[in-house]
């Protein structure tokens, strides 16, 4: 035998034996692997029976004053639907895509893992994992996302057990309702909610593909971020589904053309953010966050839906038209907020506080403290009534100053008009918002009964301990103003604002109830006379635009130095609400934009659409309480007869039957004896200053 040959068998043999050891090395791993995988790893896994009781996390549910779900209040969004609600078409979609032999394999599908081996090679990088439907769901529910090769194993064997436990069906239930989507969505129904605004049940074929490409990515692929990217997703979706002939062709190439159908973009924003984050914050206060999120709280709030639209494009109008109209550029678009509250209950039924939500979250109903100018007013006339004063006593509108006013000047209150009217009563200096009169009326009643007023009413803020507190100066939030008017239009009653009725837990116990407690901030006489001249306001004031309701209402306009900010506070009987304009950083809104120009607009066309299908209602009149015509000319010759309200004992000597025709005095009583008892203590009269 030659060299040659000798030399080649050796090589072989020992090749031979190079390769033998090697199948035995991979032999022996293989079996201490599967030893490893089938005893031991098993050991740390988690049971697969953990499904039967698994319990997803419970966010908080959000009802309406009808008890009508208005949004959740959740961690992930998750709503479970049995496997038969859910459309043929979205199953087939999702199996065509993710795993095309999920009914034939056993948990682990080796062509699979094949085929994505090769196609890794091929591109050079990890393109497919191999994962089966199965693989998935044990991987959302018991793992880490991590891709160790220790992970895959106990994918692996999880899946073989879910597959040995459960029903394909059942499998197929589970997966399709844990899966993210993306946008917080989890599982198919919140899903179809979020992108579609409809049932999982509702879908169509363009729907059903979009959802079923999301889960391999679903940032990447968001319909709402990312459109082009999303609408290429659903492409391949179909073209796997027709792969596996559960679509036909032409139908995939008509649904390819076709754009995503998602839902609108001003559908997408839920209405009432504002209010929904004002009742999110008082539930963390009461309950904490983890109880908000995960705890399945039912909360039973009080919003009018119909208002809150209502409220959240009126004011979106009146911003746009005062933007319109703006000479001023600014780097701030004006922002604005509407606040309802219900007197007799202090439900807040609407409130909007800004622009957009989206935009800046801020809420200027509750937040933001603002001069509330001549909206403050209606306070100063409640403590001079309470004073004894009404509204036919007369104030002299003349210039005055004051020693001590800013950086030490005199201050020199004005009026808006630059006029001064002469002896003027405080129902024309209500309705014509008289700044002097209301000063000297101030000065006359003293700084705290305004103050005490104020508080008894529900405004806790600081208030100003000076002569402008009348005008108001004070920094208030428009939920405390509109509150305080609430006792006006409650006959007195002021009942602490309030968005929460009850919280019960999952099962229905009751965990929390906000009962409506009032306090008597002013007796229902007082309450009466000011609504009566605030009535003036609307009908002969600042206030007119609102007339056009031809309902009765009560209201005070407000507008503070250089047009800053706008406010018009209004009230029915049963409603009452407040509105507010001005910009986060203040500045003026532009020359003569005051509280009469931008707020009132605003206030009226919001509240025609409430009340347009409501009953005209009238604020009911105390017993001693009377109506009677009163001259605002100081001549006493009815030459500006207006109605005026007067608390028994108070009315005054001469009374008009109408224009120029003067109701005379009654004749005086006969004078009391001796013996009659002491006299009452002298109330002022129609022309006490």
């Amino acid at each position: 035998m030659s060299r040659a040959k000798r030399s080649g068998r050796r090589w072989l043999r020992r090749l031979a034996l190079v390769v033998g050891l090697a199948l035995l090395v991979v032999v022996l791993t293989g079996t201490a692997a599967a030893l490893w995988a089938l005893t031991i790893l098993p050991r740390s896994l988690p049971s697969v029976t953990a499904l039967e009781t698994f319990q997803p996390l419970q966010g908080t549910q959000v009802f309406d004053q009808d008890d009508e779900l208005i949004t959740e209040f959740h961690v992930e969004r998750r709503i479970f639907v049995p496997l038969a609600s859910i459309p043929r078409t979205l199953r087939d979609a999702v199996i065509a895509t993710e795993d095309k032999r999920f009914y034939s394999h056993f948990g682990v599908d080796p062509i699979g893992i094949v085929r994505a081996l090769y196609q890794n090679y091929r591109r050079g990088r990890i393109a497919e994992g191999g994962s089966t439907i199965t693989q998935q769901l044990t991987k959302v529910l018991f793992l880490t996302p991590d891709k160790s090769i220790e992970r895959k194993l106990k994918e692996a064997v999880l899946a073989l057990e879910l597959e040995r436990r459960y029903s394909k069906d059942r499998i197929l239930e589970m997966y399709l309702n844990q899966v993210y989507f993306g946008q917080g969505a989890y599982g198919v129904e919140a899903a179809a909610r979020t992108y579609f605004g409809k049932s999982v049940s509702q879908l169509t074929l363009k729907e059903a593909a979009l959802l079923a490409g999301l889960p391999r990515a679903p940032s990447a692929y968001s319909p709402f971020d990312h459109p082009d990217a999303a609408k290429r997703r659903r492409a391949i979706v179909l073209e796997r589904m027709v792969e596996v002939r559960v679509l036909k062709p032409a139908d995939a190439k008509r649904v390819t053309a076709s754009d995503l159908g998602l839902l609108p973009p001003e559908r997408r924003r839920n209405t009432a953010q504002y209010f929904l984050d004002y009742v999110q914050q008082a539930l963390e206060a009461k309950f904490g966050a983890d109880m908000v999120f995960k705890g399945g709280l039912h909360v039973y709030a009080t919003l009018n839906p119909t208002m809150q639209l209502a409220a959240e494009q009126s004011l979106r109008e009146g911003l746009k038209a005062l933007e319109s109209r703006a000479t001023a550029g600014g780097p701030e678009r004006p922002e604005g907020a509407i606040l309802t509250i219900e007197p007799q209950t202090g439900y807040i039924r609407a409130m909007v506080g800004g622009y957009d939500f989206f935009r800046s979250e801020f809420n200027r109903a509750v937040q933001a403290r603002r001069q509330p100018g001549s909206a403050f007013k209606p306070i100063v006339y409640v403590a001079a009534l309470e004073a004894g004063f009404t509204p036919a006593t007369f104030v002299d509108d003349a210039p005055v100053s004051y020693p001590v006013g800013r950086n030490g000047q005199p201050w020199k209150p004005d009026n808006y008009d630059r006029k001064f009217r002469g002896p003027t009563t405080l129902q024309q200096a209500v309705e014509d918002s008289v700044n002097v009169v209301t000063v000297k009326l101030q000065e006359l009643i003293g700084i705290p009964r305004t103050v005490q007023v104020a508080r008894r009413m529900g405004i806790s803020s600081s208030l100003t301990a000076d002569l402008t507190l009348a005008l108001g100066s004070s920094d208030l939030t428009l939920l405390e103003l509109t509150s305080a008017y609430g006792a006006l239009a409650n006959q007195g009653i002021w009942m602490e604002p309030t968005a929460i009725r009850y919280v019960t837990d999952d099962l229905g116990k009751l965990l929390w109830e906000q009962v409506p407690q009032g306090k008597e901030a002013l007796s229902p006489e007082t309450a009466y006379v000011i609504t009566t001249m605030l009535r003036g306001v609307v009908e002969r004031g600042t206030g007119q635009a609102a007339k056009a309701l031809g309902r009765p209402i009560a209201a005070k306009t407000g507008t503070t130095n250089d047009y800053s900010n706008a406010w018009f506070i209004g009230f029915t009987p049963r409603l009452v609400t407040g509105v507010w304009v001005g910009h986060d950083r203040p500045r003026s809104l532009g020359k003569d934009e005051t509280g009469s120009r931008v707020a009132v607009p605003i206030w009226t066309g919001y509240m025609g659409k409430v009340l347009a299908q409501s009953p005209k209602e009238d604020f009911p009149l105390p017993d001693r309480v009377s109506l009677m015509l009163v001259d605002e000319d100081p001549s006493g010759e009815c030459v500006r007869p207006v109605p005026m309200a007067f608390i028994a004992g108070t009315e005054p000597a001469v009374t008009c039957l109408g224009p120029g025709q003067r109701k005379e005095p009654a004749p005086p009583p006969a004078a009391a004896s001796e013996t009659d008892g002491a006299a009452s203590p002298p109330v002022p009269h129609a022309h006490s200053p």
